[in-house]
């Protein structure tokens, strides 16, 4: 484990490789499971107050599903999470080429939006649990990536290089810096 900060990490976002491949997955992780995305507290006031500008990109099956539950609900686990369509899927998924996309990113790339999409999306196979001490960096291992673990593999990319930017998000600037450092002195 790597302490930086308020955060413990898992030394598998250094050791282990992953790069998405959709190609292969046709984005499984926005329809399979029992609840929807992770969502931050601030989070749910951010799709209430851009759910208007989002709704337009989505399909009509999340917008009704939407319209039902509200932008974010708690799952069965108490958790707050993204709702869910009748077949399971994320309500903020889209489909294109037979691939599950995200409606809200779509929306970002328009440039209707300035939010990107849930950070816990974002940060996929990463998942960060909140204690009342220090945050726990994991990495996810899920079936489903097992294309992502191989192109990563090939591409010799490390799960923390390959999300970058979603941890600079979650975690800003410095605290990446410090990472690639420790991961510079481990690999020496």
């Amino acid at each position: 484990m790597i302490e930086i900060g308020d955060t413990i990490i898992s030394r598998d976002l250094l050791n282990n490789a992953f790069v998405c491949d959709l190609e292969a997955c046709k984005g499984a992780c926005c329809v399979e499971g029992d609840s929807g995305a992770p969502l931050e507290e601030d989070e749910r006031s951010i799709l209430d107050n851009e759910y208007k500008a989002i709704k337009p990109y989505l399909l009509e099956e999340g917008r009704k599903a939407i319209d039902r539950q509200g932008s974010s609900v708690i799952d069965s686990d108490g958790d707050l999470g993204t709702p869910l369509v009748e077949d399971g899927a994320c309500a903020y998924a889209v489909f294109e080429n037979g691939k599950a996309l995200c409606g809200i990113e779509r929306a970002w790339k328009a440039g209707a939006t300035h939010f990107r999409k849930p950070v816990s999306c974002h940060l996929y196979p990463v998942r960060v649990n909140v204690y009342s001490n220090f945050k726990a960096v994991n990495y996810h291992r899920w079936k489903i990536c097992e294309p992502a673990c191989q192109l990563g593999a090939q591409l010799q990319m490390p799960v923390y290089v390959f999300l970058k930017d979603a941890l600079i998000r979650r975690f800003g600037h410095a605290w990446y810096r410090e990472l690639e450092q420790v991961h510079a002195h481990l690999a020496e």
